[in-house]
């Protein structure tokens, strides 16, 4: 197989972990990648709720976040920082993007938690608030991807805001139009079949 001479950036793009992907850390992960350019890359893992609610870390962030409203462990790095990813209906973009806001891809983008909830309260479409992230040096994620860690498929707005995170695994794979829709089938257990 030829090595790839530069770096396509997958930003804005999902990994959804292979049911092959031995890391636990990963195990039936769907990640949102944020930024992956020749220094790396870096996501969020959608599907991880934990039991913390946004309110009780984050004041007056709370209301603001979809259901379920809690934090999500957006990954194993710096587990005591916290992302906020968001959806602004539209995908407003230059002078119309609200402050506080910062594009990633289409309608999906970065929130600045320092800055006052109710500046973007009437912007927001959706709301996640994640504790740590996924991350790779440069060349790691392309290593695993040539190893056949992750499926790349395109996002969609309201992968940010599933109401079902639990899911999100399955519907990812099952909305493909290919052979990847067949492995939403695939057991949590294959040895139990």
């Amino acid at each position: 197989m030829s090595g790839m001479t530069e770096v396509s950036s997958l930003t804005g793009r999902l990994l959804v972990a292979t049911p092959a992907l031995a890391d636990p850390n990963f195990d039936r992960a769907v990640v949102l990648l944020l930024d992956h350019d020749e220094e790396g890359s870096l996501g969020v893992v959608l599907n991880r709720p934990t039991p913390v609610g946004v309110g009780d870390i984050l004041e007056g962030w709370g209301d603001l976040a979809g259901e379920p409203g809690v934090v999500f462990q957006g990954g194993p790095v710096s587990l005591d920082s916290a992302l906020g990813v968001a959806v602004v209906p539209g995908g407003a973009s230059g002078e119309a993007a609200p402050l506080g806001w910062r594009r990633v891809h289409g309608a999906i983008g970065l929130v600045d938690l320092e800055a006052p909830p109710e500046l973007l309260a009437s912007a927001l479409g959706s709301l996640r608030i994640f504790a740590g992230y996924a991350g790779w040096g440069p060349g790691q994620l392309e290593d695993e991807l040539v190893d056949g860690a992750w499926y790349v498929v395109e996002s969609e707005p309201g992968d940010v805001s599933s109401p079902s995170p639990e899911r999100l695994w399955r519907e990812v794979l099952r909305r493909q139009r290919n052979e990847l829709a067949m492995v939403a089938t695939y057991p949590d257990d294959p040895s139990l079949n």
